[in-house]
């Protein structure tokens, strides 16, 4: 007689999916979207397009987050079912079934446990991530694209809504830098464990000789700032270029100038956009970034003062902290966590998660440890 019996195992998931809820705050987000839906539809939304777009990004995100747990309470009650069916029918193909749901339920809550753990200030605000090549010439930008498309792939699957705003190419293979917004909840949070410096070893395709070439890439992720009102950037610190966009090759994609690059002047950071279609937007676009950027320095630096005073000092930018090898035994890991994985092919497709769940519980316990 045939006997599925997986009740110990689904009652693990809901223990721990109660946590989750509990946290989530499932109740608070209902009236939040409540609340949202009654502002995105007031007739007179539009007639301030900054504010109508706060409101309708909120009421997106805080929908998604129900959605994320309200569907695996549903999932949960029809695994039960699923089950209760097959031990009636004696089904053996219902049986591989809900083993299946069940491994899948596992790994989808194993996701939102990790979420649970994204309290930081910004963790909930999307992300702006920038890629910019290092040492090891042509290979260093082939590189940086290989992680520009790894990261649009990886936002792909998840479905996350994903834009490129500005690309600098290589006058030979790949690109110099790129950056991107990834517009989900949680964004930052989740994808911020992946700044740091990256590094591929390979057989180089670009040498004339079979020699294993080591490159580098440097990856950083910040939050998308709504307003990044607190730091205000006199008139005279910046200096404004326009140029035409271009793709490949420095190939014209734009016949106009509209494209802008924004320099700071005390400090030298650059911010470039190209995305948009008028000049006047990408300049917006770029002083939120520009902004952002400054006031991360700006707390940067009072933590880094902070830890002098305590008599604390440790380095915690440009380590090296994954490394990918293509030659040999085929790798990717993890510098900090140790987490790998034998597949780098399916690591350069998107295949992200199992790095950033472990970079994220890492970083909790660093913290609660600190």
């Amino acid at each position: 007689m045939l006997e599925l019996d997986l009740s110990a195992e689904i009652a693990a998931l809901r223990q721990t999916f109660g946590d989750i809820r509990e946290v989530a705050d499932v109740e608070g987000l209902r009236a939040d979207i409540e609340r949202l839906s009654e502002e995105a539809g007031a007739p007179d939304l539009w007639d301030d397009p900054e504010k109508a777009q706060k409101v309708t990004s909120a009421l997106s995100h805080r929908q998604a987050d129900l959605k994320r747990v309200t569907e695996v309470e549903q999932r949960l009650d029809d695994l039960e079912v699923l089950i209760e069916l097959a031990n009636e029918m004696e089904d053996e193909d219902s049986v591989v079934e809900a083993r299946a749901e069940l491994a899948s339920l596992t790994e989808t809550v194993n996701q939102l446990e990790v979420q649970t753990l994204l309290d930081g200030e910004y963790d909930e605000r999307a992300a702006i991530i920038t890629i910019r090549s290092g040492a090891g010439g042509d290979d260093a930008t082939d590189f940086a694209e290989m992680l520009l498309r790894m990261y649009l792939r990886y936002a792909e699957r998840h479905k996350f809504p994903v834009k490129v705003m500005d690309t600098s190419y290589a006058e030979g293979a790949g690109i110099k830098s790129t950056t991107l917004e990834v517009d989900a909840p949680y964004a930052f949070g989740t994808l911020s464990v992946e700044a740091g410096t990256h590094r591929l070893a390979r057989i180089s395709p670009f040498g004339s000789a079979d020699k294993r070439q080591t490159s580098f890439a440097a990856v950083e992720v910040i939050p998308l700032m709504e307003e990044a009102t607190e730091v205000d950037i006199p008139e005279g610190d910046i200096r404004v270029d326009v140029f035409r966009s271009s793709g490949p090759g420095g190939q014209s994609v734009n016949t106009t100038d509209s494209a802008v690059r924004l320099t700071h002047l005390p400090t030298g950071i650059v911010v470039s956009m190209q995305n948009e279609k008028s000049q006047i937007q990408n300049r917006a676009a770029a002083m939120r970034v520009l902004q952002t950027r400054l006031l991360l320095l700006q707390k940067e630096e009072e933590a880094a003062k902070k830890k002098e005073l305590a008599g604390n000092i440790t380095a915690s930018w440009g380590d090296q902290m994954r490394s990918y090898f293509l030659y040999g035994q085929q790798l990717v890991k993890d510098l900090r966590t140790g987490h790998e994985s034998g597949n780098p092919a399916n690591v350069f497709d998107g295949d992200l998660d199992g790095f950033i769940s472990a970079g994220i519980r890492w970083r909790k316990r660093k913290d609660d440890d600190d």
